[in-house]
């Protein structure tokens, strides 16, 4: 019975028979908490999926782990190694490996009439994933490969085929160092991709390992190293050293991390964001209920006299302030989550908001929906509110029933 006269009066004090102020307080802090609910989930989807996309990108140009030789060629030729190693077999057998794959690759210039222009030739193989160039392809197809010989095809990005003038079924003419001379290779553009990397599109062609291995003098069981992906990105490390443990001494591994130490502490700098972010709106929303709540307090304190002299405790009657201010709250959370929902829903699908991909590496504002941060924003919210309530609920101790009543 206590509980249900809480209740009761919790949710009819401020009802529309309360005063014109008290009903105005309530969707005011309501909407204070649904706005900061929105701006912290919203911020954390946008930051997050930002994250998640440029280290797709890296990644796919490489691999979660490379392992190569660890001897260094004249002029920075690569050492061949041989994918009929032992080591092969252990690595692919690691719980967390989920795909392991071969590569090489060759510095060169493209030569038309007009201009010439450094690239690096990327040799891959059938079993190579090809799902991010797949993803990233905005004309024609991948390259194909020959069952008996090395294909001639390519994909090149859209930043070099502008900048050379070049269309899908063109040839081109590539020139690779070679020792003291070159070679000479023509390719045919089957493909033209764009990821908005500019380090990674300035440079890239991606075509048939078997080129590589015939212009450097390798057999069809050499290759220039072993990109290893994994399944979780979080266990890089951890898998890193798990494989390196598997390799000879005479092969050195390197992680996507430790190749571009630039671009992912500059995402780990956003993690920094997200905690700024969390904390500025949470700081908002229990400022928002905390001054809700003494407004209550205040305008409701011959109320509260009149209850103590009845022989309401301070208890019950703190707990009738809390479920009313924990109703505020959480209608305030569902709201912010479900208006943040129906925006992070329509931007992942629509790409509304556009970005310069010069600035930003990606042409709209990437979202990363989960259904675990709706959650753990929400329960964050919540509890902070509720914590913070518990400083001003204790002004109704200080409260005189003799003192309200007498005023009244």
């Amino acid at each position: 019975m206590k509980i249900s006269f809480e209740r009761f009066v919790a949710r009819r004090f401020l009802s529309k028979e309360g005063s014109s102020f008290s009903r105005s307080l309530v969707p005011i802090a309501t909407c204070s908490i649904a706005l900061g609910v929105m701006v912290m989930v919203m911020s954390v989807c946008i930051l997050r999926g930002f994250q998640k996309e440029i280290e797709q990108k890296i990644i796919g140009f490489g691999s979660h782990i490379t392992v190569k030789s660890y001897e260094v060629g004249q002029q920075f030729e690569e050492i061949p190694i041989s994918t009929q190693r032992a080591e092969v077999e252990r690595i692919k057998s690691l719980p967390q490996v989920s795909h392991l794959q071969f590569f090489a690759s060759k510095g060169g210039m493209i030569k038309t009439p007009e201009q010439i222009h450094g690239v690096i030739f990327k040799g891959v193989d059938k079993e190579y994933d090809s799902t991010f160039f797949s993803q990233n392809i905005v004309a024609g197809r991948l390259f194909s490969f020959a069952d008996t010989s090395a294909s001639n095809e390519v994909i090149i990005s859209q930043t070099i085929a502008k900048k050379l003038n070049i269309n899908i079924g063109d040839k081109v003419r590539t020139y690779f160092w070679q020792g003291e001379s070159y070679r000479a290779r023509a390719f045919t553009v089957t493909g033209i991709y764009n990821t908005d990397l500019a380090d990674f599109d300035e440079h890239y062609m991606v075509g048939d390992l078997r080129q590589v291995q015939r212009i450097n003098g390798w057999d069809s069981t050499q290759v220039a190293g072993y990109e290893v992906l994994i399944n979780d990105f979080d266990q890089l490390e951890k898998t890193a050293n798990e494989v390196l443990q598997q390799l000879s001494y005479d092969l050195t591994l390197t992680s996507i991390v430790a190749e571009n130490p630039a671009l992912f502490s500059w995402l780990d700098l956003l993690n920094s964001n997200i905690i700024l972010i969390l904390s500025i709106m949470g700081l908002v929303c229990a400022v928002s209920i905390i001054s809700a709540l003494l407004i209550m307090i205040f305008e409701k304190t011959a109320m509260i006299g009149t209850m103590k002299s009845l022989g309401a405790n301070n208890q019950s009657i703190r707990n009738i302030f809390l479920l009313k201010s924990s109703g505020i709250i959480g209608k305030g959370i569902l709201i912010g989550d479900l208006i943040a929902f129906v925006l992070c829903e329509v931007q992942s699908k629509f790409n509304i908001v556009k970005l310069d991909p010069a600035s930003y590496s990606m042409s709209f504002v990437p979202i990363d929906l989960s259904g675990w941060l709706f959650v753990g924003v929400s329960l964050g919210t919540f509890i902070v509110c509720m914590v913070a309530l518990l400083v001003p609920i204790r002004q109704i101790t200080h409260i005189n029933p003799a003192i309200t009543i007498k005023s009244e």
